[in-house]
């Protein structure tokens, strides 16, 4: 019997990709004083390439901005310092978010998020989601020093509920981080299709909307 389901943040939850370039437009505007001498296009496209869908550390991205664009006025220590604190107000969830977190727990689920990132930043962007009334627990890999897909991150995750992988479903949108990693810890894998992953055959079940999951974690329930 399934009785707790752990989700991924970005790429499942919150819809980085989106909250990113809504982020970076409102970032441009507030610091316009140093970025007028480029247009706003050429400052996001170049932030959402450098930044790799998240793979690069915003230090870096911040570095070879000052650089590439040769800004003065401003450090990349003050830009990624409005990043750090700002993008938590331009957070957007995948449609559906609160309904389906809602649904779950009327129908007594235990719920939970295993992310990868830092802590602070990570816990301010669950903020900015507005659930994390939701959670029973969230960890961040910087707290652990462990990160997905490494089964212990997971095991963790599951001891502090108290149950056991056979009770246990994680839901993520990365093949490997997310359901290789799920698999390798013995739970059940939900894989949230994301077109820029190529397909998976190791989840147990496949979504392209949140709305999804509580009709499937009842047909879990009765297998």
């Amino acid at each position: 019997m399934i009785k707790a389901v752990f989700f991924d943040l970005d790429g499942t939850l919150l819809d980085r990709d989106t909250s990113v370039r809504q982020f970076v437009e409102a970032q441009y505007d507030r610091l316009i004083h140093c970025l007028g001498h480029i247009s706003k296009a050429d400052y996001v496209a170049r932030f959402v390439a450098l930044d790799c869908r998240g793979q690069v550390w915003k230090d870096r991205v911040y570095q070879a901005l000052v650089e590439e664009f040769k800004l003065e006025g401003i450090t990349w220590q003050l830009m990624l310092e409005d990043y750090e604190t700002q993008f938590r107000f331009h957070c957007v969830p995948f449609a559906g978010l609160l309904e389906m977190l809602s649904e779950l727990k009327h129908q007594g689920y235990l719920i939970g998020i295993v992310t990868n990132g830092l802590k602070a930043f990570q816990c301010r962007s669950i903020e900015g989601l507005s659930i994390q009334d939701y959670m029973d627990v969230v960890l961040v890999s910087d707290q652990e020093n462990i990160r997905k897909p490494q089964a212990e991150i997971f095991q963790r995750a599951m001891d502090r509920l108290n149950v056991s992988a056979s009770q246990s479903v994680f839901v993520g949108d990365n093949p490997k981080a997310d359901i290789a990693g799920a698999k390798g810890a013995n739970m059940r894998a939900i894989w949230k299709r994301n077109p820029y992953w190529p397909e998976t055959r190791e989840a147990d079940a496949i979504i392209d909307c949140l709305d999804e999951i509580p009709h499937l974690l009842e047909s879990f329930r009765r297998q």
